[in-house]
Formats: C-alpha cells, structure tokens, sequence
C-alpha cells in the first residue's frame, strides 16, 4: 500500500465522479467549497486561495463539500453546519469518524448520516483511480432547515 495514503500529509482525496453524480443527480449541487481548479465538481468554486473557509457558501442552491482531511476536518463540518442554517442542503463527503469531536458537536443527532459500504476510490488530481481509502468514508447532509 502507498504509505501517503497513510500520511497526515496527503490531505485531499478527490472525489470520484460516479459517486459525485449519483448525489448531484439527487440535490442539484451549485457550489464546491473545497476545491481546485483541477478537482472543483460545480460551476461555481473556492480554492485553497479563496478560502471556502471564510466565503459564504449561499448560492442558491446545494452545496458539495469535500473538505481536506487534515486536522482542519472540524472547521469544515462545524461550517457547514452553520451555513446550512441558510435554508438550502449541505452534503459533507467525509471520513467515517465517530469518535471524533465533530461528529458529536455537529453530525450526531443534526444531520442525516450516509455511511458509504466497503471503502472509496478515490481519484487524484487529474481524475486517476487510486486504492482504496484507508478509512471508511460517511456522507453527511444538512437538509437546509428542511
């Protein structure tokens, strides 16, 4: 196995695109948050230089978020918990991490939780298949108020 794909250092797993599809094709995604100008899956985007972070994330519509899998992860969940306050769904694709603080301060009980069977394969930069994630993968969803 890749020992990066192990690393703390390898903190962007993209998205792979039948997966992306098949929730777009549920929520109609206007906004990816956390992206590149290689990897953003809708029209409109912030990179690492706009900081997703700090940008309001109401475009009027769905919201995908992917966020790096750092130690920054909590920022990531804990915003869109509160940008989902907006009226309008947030969809986290995310490690499965139940122990984490995040999970119980905004996931547990404040959102719907889709656990993803077996483990994704997620793509790099250029949309290239890699093994399998090290980590059982969850997508979270803010329904907006809903």
């Amino acid at each position: 196995m890749n020992k990066a794909l192990l690393s703390s250092k390898n903190m962007c797993w993209c998205t792979p695109q039948d997966f992306f599809d098949k929730l777009n094709q549920e929520f109609q995604f206007v906004l990816d948050p956390a992206a590149t100008d290689k990897t953003a899956k809708c029209p409109l985007y912030y990179t690492p230089e706009t900081d997703g972070l700090s940008q309001s994330w109401d475009r009027g519509g769905a919201v995908f978020c992917n966020p790096p899998y750092g130690r920054e992860i909590g920022k990531w969940v804990k915003k869109a918990f509160i940008e989902a306050r907006g009226g309008f769904p947030i969809v986290l694709l995310i490690p499965a991490r139940t122990d984490t603080n995040y999970f119980h301060d905004y996931i547990y009980g404040k959102a719907e939780i889709r656990f993803v069977r077996g483990r994704l394969h997620f793509t790099d930069d250029d949309g290239n298949a890699v093994n399998a994630a090290p980590f059982p993968s969850m997508v979270v969803i803010y329904n907006g108020g809903r």
